[in-house]
């Protein structure tokens, strides 16, 4: 068939068909050959790509597709994605007739120019949001990048970085757990997302990435590339980072405090228990539950203190809302369940604050700290009675001070005499107060106050049998401080009596002292007899002195004690039945310990 210069190749010389071809409102493309070459363009689609139709001529479809998009079904079906003569894409949809001669002709048609629009405010939509969207082709390996994404990563403006290449910036610790994560995703066909340290191209600071993808596929199943958003978490996990440092630094100081930490919501009476120190308070464990406020004052709360307790949280509520309260609390202990006996009563002291649903709403939670202040009451009311018994024995000290200055001044003969006397005394006194400050548990053994009094006397050891000049036996008896005094000195005075006029006053006199712990009707008592032997013929004395009144009202005042004394003239003898008062355990530092 005859063909015109200007008629276009592979169509037939009709006129009818050029003009139909050339005028077509549809863009229209004549291929020829295995390589799908255009033969013949129309108007239109030269308009839709941006160029003469002449100079598509020759070109194949492969050229005039876009890089980063879909390529073309071979089939010449279905949707595509060309480049215009500006570099950008359009998405187009091929519509092919039979193939006649060796000759297709394909419809092109643009995709809706409304979907475009959409897909560009979808776009805008994403960077306004800080999104900036990505795809990868399994075709070059490489990762299109809109330009906010590009901006995200350090990338310049339209890259296309290799996704080999971006592996290498991402966090080495996040590396396996993204590549795990993605291969899941695609494995199952779900989206899938994943947040990582990313080492930026443009100037090497690290930022946190959170990116998001899915799969697409081929309807064959066949994977053709990957598409997502990527979004810059630098700010948030810095905040997130923070908070968590401050947590845990709260954490750290509430253990070591040994606080508590809890919520109670308002509404529907529920509490939180924040740590472990809050099971320890309540000696509960985490498969009991927490404690409502309900059973909190029904079942918890010390009887005494409920009363105390309510007034407390009714204060806050209606001023500031700070809560300031103590309480006794019931705690269980490892005994049996239910067994009142395994229940101990501990003191708590809460602190907390009420948050509102406004500023003059009604109150939601109660954000708060508990401690268990037991021990610290414990130690307070111990030093405040430890203070009282100070001051008693400052006062009682005191007057056994003035009572041996009187009387020590009554009976002497002689400055020298009141000095001796006077000092020997005092020595003495101090001698049984710095047992008694020496020992924890503020007393002061017998044995020990006898062998400090009567050592310079003796010949050699002071045990029963030893046949020495003092015989001492006995158990071992610590005297609580209120008797250690009066007894010392009762000791003291009998020694020195012994020293100047009965058995220790010669080589050949012997001091022999017995004593013992009987049972009493309500405490224990001591039977404390002191023999003298060998010494000088006695006989009672002619006056009373500060011994004598120290032996019979001292001891019977103070100590409570039977005393018998006998001035026989073989030596004297002193009998003592005296109470030993019970301990306080009050007292004693290392109680709880």
């Amino acid at each position: 068939m005859d063909q015109r210069p200007d008629a276009a190749p592979g169509l037939p010389d009709v006129s009818l068909s050029r003009l139909a071809f050339a005028g077509a409102p549809v863009a229209l493309a004549c291929l020829t050959g295995p390589d799908r070459r255009i033969a013949a363009a129309n108007p239109a689609l030269g308009a839709l790509l941006g160029l003469a139709a002449g100079d598509l001529v020759g070109r194949t479809i492969a050229e005039i597709e876009h890089p980063h998009g879909p390529a073309t079904d071979p089939d010449l079906s279905g949707d595509g994605c060309w480049r215009r003569a500006d570099g950008s894409p359009v998405r187009v949809r091929l519509r092919a007739g039979a193939e006649q001669d060796g000759v297709r002709i394909v419809a092109v048609e643009a995709i809706a120019e409304a979907a475009t629009a959409r897909a560009e405010q979808t776009r805008l939509a994403l960077a306004s949001a800080g999104l900036g969207e990505w795809s990868w082709s399994p075709a070059d390996g490489r990762v299109v990048l809109s330009d906010r994404a590009a901006a995200i990563l350090g990338q310049p403006a339209g890259a296309t970085p290799a996704w080999a290449a971006l592996q290498q910036a991402v966090g080495r610790d996040d590396l396996e757990r993204v590549r795990a994560t993605v291969q899941d995703a695609v494995a199952k066909a779900i989206p899938y997302a994943v947040e990582m340290r990313f080492r930026r191209a443009g100037d090497g600071q690290e930022a946190w990435i959170s990116a998001r993808g899915q799969a697409t596929w081929a309807p064959d199943g066949t994977l053709t590339g990957m598409i997502g958003v990527l979004q810059d978490i630098t700010a948030r996990e810095a905040s997130r980072r923070a908070l968590h440092d401050r947590e845990q630094r709260l954490r750290v100081a509430t253990t070591v405090a040994a606080l508590g930490i809890f919520e109670w919501h308002v509404l529907d009476d529920q509490s939180l228990w924040e740590n472990e120190r809050m099971w320890e308070i309540f000696g509960r464990r985490p498969q009991d539950g927490t404690i409502s406020m309900r059973e909190f004052f029904r079942s918890v709360v010390h009887p005494e203190d409920k009363a105390g307790f309510r007034a407390a949280v009714a204060a806050a509520l209606h001023s500031d809302g700070v809560l300031h309260a103590t309480a006794r609390i019931r705690r269980p202990t490892d005994g049996p369940a239910k067994d009142p006996a395994a229940e101990v009563w501990r003191t708590i002291e809460m602190a907390g604050r009420f948050e509102r649903d406004g500023p003059a709403g009604l109150p939601q939670r109660l954000i708060g700290v508990v401690a268990d202040i037991t021990d610290r009451r414990l130690a307070e009311e111990r030093q405040s009675l430890l203070i009282r018994e100070l001051h008693h024995r400052v006062k009682n000290t005191l007057a056994t001070v003035q009572a041996i200055v009187g009387s020590t001044a009554r009976t002497a003969s002689s400055i020298d005499s009141f000095y001796e006397a006077f000092v020997g005394r005092i020595m003495s006194l101090a001698h049984t107060h710095s047992v008694l400050t020496e020992d924890v548990w503020q007393t002061a053994s017998l044995r020990g106050l006898l062998e400090n009094e009567l050592r310079p006397y003796a010949d050699g050891e002071m045990g029963p049998g030893t046949g020495g000049r003092i015989d001492l036996d006995g158990p071992a008896v610590d005297l609580p401080s209120e008797v250690a005094v009066p007894i010392g000195m009762a000791i003291h005075e009998l020694t020195t009596n012994a020293a100047k006029y009965g058995a220790l006053s010669n080589r050949a006199g012997q001091v022999r002292i017995r004593w013992s712990v009987e049972p009493g009707d309500d405490r224990p008592r001591l039977r404390f007899h002191w023999r003298e032997s060998g010494g000088p013929a006695g006989a009672p004395p002619t006056r009373q002195g500060f011994g004598s009144r120290l032996l019979q009202r001292v001891l019977t005042t103070q100590v409570q004690a039977e005393v018998a004394i006998d001035y026989a003239p073989g030596g004297l003898t002193l009998t003592m039945l005296a109470p030993l008062p019970a301990r306080n355990a009050a007292l004693n530092p290392l109680a709880t310990l």
